[in-house]
């Protein structure tokens, strides 16, 4: 307990600048459905963009860094996002998958410009191959008891495979990683789902593992597990209070995000140094907010059902 407190006090001295509310210009005149005003939040790591959900309205796209969004989706998203990984941005920019509930699905490859729009959706999130098709995605329908669905056409067609899966990654056309509701440890397919072996006694927290530059993190709660094999092997880095992330800028300086907030590394997680404190009211739990890093800007954002979309910007 000393040690979070201790976290939490050095996060907060460590930042001059405060979280703003930035998505009020736009919900002030909509009336956002249930879960509103926004509930999800991204930025694309190449050109900034910050795209935004407002809910049952749509995804709202940004060029300014949040001080002033246009809908962007034709109307092809709906519902909102319950987890931070639903949200799920291409590292290389332009593309990004929409894993929505109680509305439509959807991903564009141009950075919002067009969109295709998925046969299924309900879903609490999922994962891409950006690495290889850009095709493969693989998600956890909601409310289903841990469905697990996969779709080796962008979208156009699903197959569902087991029941039991809490958490699910993507590392191309046929490797997938996941975890169960009720078995620890990490399991992986290398024949799109078909069969699965355990090949890790650790159990991730986060949703989804992030694939950055060939290599696969995924938080625990008390570390980040990296697999650098398309997950047959995973090793720990330097212990961190991380359930969200990384957040990449290059391969060694990322962002992470935990109970005391972003937490930041300048050497690939071999040390941790605070960042940010997390907005008022929000939490890390798995049904709630998704949180963003614009690391050439310097900007953090978050956003959580039942609140506004926030920004903070580093103290120069």
């Amino acid at each position: 307990m000393k040690t979070l407190i201790l976290l939490t006090t050095l996060v907060s001295s460590a930042f001059a600048g405060e979280w703003t509310n930035i998505s009020d210009p736009v919900t002030a005149p909509l009336k956002p459905g249930y879960g509103g005003p926004t509930a999800g939040v991204v930025v694309d790591r190449a050109g900034g963009d910050v795209f935004m959900v407002v809910s049952d309205l749509g995804l709202w796209q940004s060029a300014d860094h949040g001080a002033t969004f246009a809908r962007c989706d034709d109307k092809v998203i709906g519902g909102r996002c319950e987890t931070g990984w639903a949200l799920q941005a291409d590292p290389a920019g332009k593309r990004l998958a929409c894993f929505m509930i109680y509305g439509d699905s959807a991903v564009t490859a141009d950075g919002g410009k067009t969109w295709t729009k998925w046969k299924t959706s309900h879903l609490d999130f999922g994962a891409v191959d950006w690495a290889d098709t850009g095709k493969r995605l693989l998600a956890i329908r909601h409310e289903s008891g841990g469905v697990l669905t996969t779709s080796e056409d962008g979208g156009a067609t699903w197959t569902n495979l087991e029941k039991g899966f809490s958490g699910c990654g993507v590392f191309d056309h046929t490797t997938f990683v996941a975890t169960k509701e009720k078995e620890p440890g990490i399991f992986r397919s290398t024949d799109a789902g078909a069969t699965w072996a355990n090949v890790s006694d650790e159990k991730p927290s986060a949703g989804v593992p992030v694939v950055f530059d060939g290599a696969a993190y995924w938080p625990t709660g008390k570390t980040v597990l990296v697999s650098r094999d398309k997950g047959a092997t995973w090793t720990a880095l330097a212990p961190v209070d991380a359930t969200h992330g990384p957040l990449f800028k290059t391969a060694e300086h990322f962002v992470v995000v935990g109970k005391t907030g972003f937490v930041e590394t300048k050497d690939g997680g071999k040390t941790w140094q605070p960042a940010a404190p997390l907005p008022a009211g929000f939490t890390t739990a798995r049904v709630g907010a998704n949180y963003a890093w614009d690391a050439n800007a310097d900007i953090f954002y978050a956003s959580t059902m039942t609140k506004p979309t926030f920004k903070l910007e580093r103290a120069k």
